[in-house]
């Protein structure tokens, strides 16, 4: 391509459309800065979408003395309770009492710093739970009697990312997905000169941007290393993390956070009505993030630590889904990858007049934090512009997330009252998918015929286009076990068919 091709400027080229990408470019969207982000995959494709699906303060992370991260992610639960509450809902959780495991003064003592560090004030403190009498020890072994019972947050993690991505492009952001940036390099008077190369159809867009921000994930040693030909001072731990999908263990809404005798915590939460999903594993990965997935050695080591709580032995046999993701962690030195701190850090190197910012570790509950600082040091670099103050995107709700965060219910009957063919199974879905744009989701339809072909489990041709339209979803994995998980009751011959049918349509896209 030649150096003369045309390229529009803008304030910021984001690389990675992870959480912290999508995350990054709404907040400085808003505060006024133009952006062009792109991702050589789906949003939310990698490490943000193999998540626990946790907003957490992160219990265990007190025994590492990270005060201010856990601080700072228990703010965070309620904020992001309060912006997104389609896809944000608290749950309780239950930690068993076990002799030889952590004592149960050290458990009561992290449960009232828990309780007290992040300002609670809708989520409900920490009680006891009698776990030989009642509901909760459905399935438990006998010699589990006490428990201790607080709260969390339940997200929708790649759901997230989207919601994130929509409102910095309904705010001006230029989104690519599918897209590689193949080239960032220095500009002569200051800045870069960016190439993104779109893998479906082979175009190359080039800008120029005043300030490269590295926000690949996994990817961001390769990205400041031998893209931007910045190498950092920090580097990016490739810590993988493995989750199993079983049938459902116990018919109670409650999760488990259970102890294991190597220091690891594992959890088991109600998912998707009839599962209980199981996570996560934490060992260092030498290898390709895009090539990640649960090992059979994994799978076992989830099996046997959660079979060792209850009655019925579970088995690999008992697995219906995994999936596995590469976290990002911030190298610190730590000799074990559990260990290794959840904190972030930004790296800004301003050499050659082309400023950097690079990205490495984080956590989903912190993102809006991560970009926050982020945001601190753009403005720092490149001066203020002219839109929204710091902070503002924890008050502004997320695309469809205009309700108050315990009124998801009455959005469902608003839904049902307006939409008599759905039943409250489908309502309470699509609420929980688009909130408030529920309706727009289905346009202008009185029936059932209306939305067009069913693929199974109630998603139709005219959800699919919607998500293809509004959410850059591409592929049935997109929508399937990224957008929804819809996957898990659809038949083989029922993805088939939606893979046909998404194939047909790319054809005709292509040819228009």
């Amino acid at each position: 391509m030649s150096d003369h091709a045309p390229a529009r400027r803008v304030d910021l080229a984001i690389i990675g459309g992870g959480i912290n990408g999508c995350g990054i470019a709404r907040d400085a969207v808003g505060r006024g800065y133009s952006v062009w982000l792109c991702e050589q995959g789906d949003l939310g494709g990698a490490t943000s979408s193999s998540s626990t699906k946790l907003l957490h303060g992160g219990l265990r992370y007190l025994e590492h003395h990270e005060f201010r991260l856990v601080r700072e992610a228990l703010i965070e639960r309620e904020v992001l309770w309060g912006i997104a509450p389609q896809i944000v809902r608290p749950l309780r959780f239950i930690l068993p009492h076990r002799k030889g495991m952590r004592p149960a003064w050290l458990l009561r003592l992290g449960l009232f710093i828990y309780d007290h560090l992040g300002g609670r004030k809708l989520l409900p403190g920490t009680s006891r739970v009698n776990l030989a009498q009642g509901p909760y020890g459905e399935g438990l072994n006998a010699d589990l009697r006490l428990g201790f019972e607080y709260s969390d947050c339940w997200v929708e993690d790649n759901r997230l990312t989207i919601l994130n991505a929509q409102d910095a492009a309904e705010r001006g952001a230029e989104i690519r997905v599918r897209t590689r940036c193949t080239e960032a390099r220095p500009l002569p008077g200051g800045g870069w000169r960016v190439v993104g190369r779109d893998l479906e159809t082979g175009a190359e867009e080039v800008v120029h941007a005043r300030m490269v921000i590295n926000a690949g994930g996994p990817w961001a040693n390769a990205v400041a290393r031998d893209l931007v030909q910045r190498p950092p001072k920090g580097s990016v731990r490739q810590v993988q993390g493995s989750h199993i999908v079983v049938p459902r263990l116990y018919g109670h809404d409650r999760c488990f956070i259970f102890q294991n005798a190597d220091g690891r915590i594992v959890f088991t939460i109600p998912y998707e009505d009839r599962f209980t999903l199981i996570g996560t594993t934490d060992r260092d990965y030498p290898g390709d993030p895009a090539k990640v997935a649960a090992s059979d050695e994994e799978i076992a080591y989830l099996c046997a630590l959660v079979g060792q709580y209850f009655k019925r032995p579970i088995t690999p046999k008992d697995v219906v889904w995994s999936y596995s993701g590469v976290r990002p962690l911030y190298d610190d030195g730590s000799s074990e990858a559990q260990k290794a701190t959840r904190d972030y850090v930004l790296e800004l190197d301003q050499a050659e007049g082309a400023p950097v910012l690079s990205v490495f570790g984080g956590k989903i509950t912190t993102y809006r934090r991560l970009a926050e600082s982020a945001l601190e040091r753009i403005e720092a670099t490149l001066g203020r512009a002219q839109g929204e103050p710091a902070g503002w995107t924890g008050q502004h709700p997320l695309p469809g997330g205009g309700f108050a965060p315990r009124g998801f219910d009455a959005e469902v009957r608003k839904l049902i009252s307006a939409r008599s063919f759905l039943t409250g199974a489908e309502a309470t879905r699509l609420v929980r998918f688009y909130g408030t744009r529920a309706a727009e989701m289905l346009g202008d339809a009185r029936s059932r015929a209306d939305l067009g072909r069913d693929f199974g489990a109630g998603l139709t041709e005219r959800e699919v286009e919607y998500m293809c339209r509004t959410e850059w979803a591409r592929t049935a994995e997109d929508i399937l076990f990224r957008r929804s998980k819809l996957g898990l009751r659809l038949t083989p011959a029922q993805i088939a068919g939606l893979e046909d049918h998404l194939r047909k349509d790319m054809q005709l896209r292509m040819t228009a």
